[in-house]
């Protein structure tokens, strides 16, 4: 019985109420404090930086009080300047705080060296699979008298003939030397 008293007692009231204003009020103040320090509805629209070198993404970084890092490049697209800006992340038009660090990939200077795959007794049909597949393409494909029909004897660039692992641009067309089934000229006595 002692503590139904003391519940409903004007003391015990007083402590559970004064308590729960001192808890609004922190909640109050910590909030101010709160809207204050984070800069609370400010924002900053991040700039289109596509195309953009990275020295003028500096200028447009620094007006906009924006950090940027690089993260990377990428595989090369010839449709953007060499050293520029391929894909950013948050995109263009975005809201975010100032200061925050906008992450950029950056397009190569050119498209990465591939090695040329051993396609040397190989049918034309299986090498031209296998140069696609490294990121290379055949041009033009030249017979010549050998007995293996459509069998590669040489890869060439450039009028040049190149043994497999040589290093060649992604993208760059070889020719593709066969043979045309017939017989080489050979005297046999």
């Amino acid at each position: 019985m002692s503590f139904i008293k003391f519940i409903t007692s004007k003391t015990f009231l007083k402590q559970i109420a004064l308590a729960i204003l001192a808890v609004v009020v922190l909640v109050i103040l910590i909030m101010q404090y709160l809207k204050v320090t984070t800069n609370h509805g400010e924002f900053v629209l991040v700039p289109d930086l596509s195309k953009k070198s990275l020295r003028e993404v500096e200028e447009i970084m620094e007006k906009a009080d924006l950090n940027y890092v690089v993260l990377d490049s990428t595989n090369y697209n010839p449709d953007y300047p060499r050293f520029s800006v391929i894909e950013q992340d948050p995109s263009a038009n975005k809201e975010v705080k100032e200061g925050r660090k906008i992450y950029l990939t950056i397009n190569p200077s050119g498209y990465r060296k591939v090695s040329v795959p051993n396609v040397i007794q190989v049918t034309k049909r299986n090498a031209e699979s296998m140069l696609k597949a490294v990121g290379l393409s055949v041009g033009k494909v030249t017979y010549v008298n050998e007995i293996g029909k459509d069998m590669v004897y040489y890869v060439r660039y450039e009028g040049k003939n190149i043994l497999p692992g040589h290093q060649l641009p992604k993208t760059t067309e070889v020719e593709l030397v066969c043979g045309n089934g017939n017989r080489a000229n050979v005297s046999v006595e």
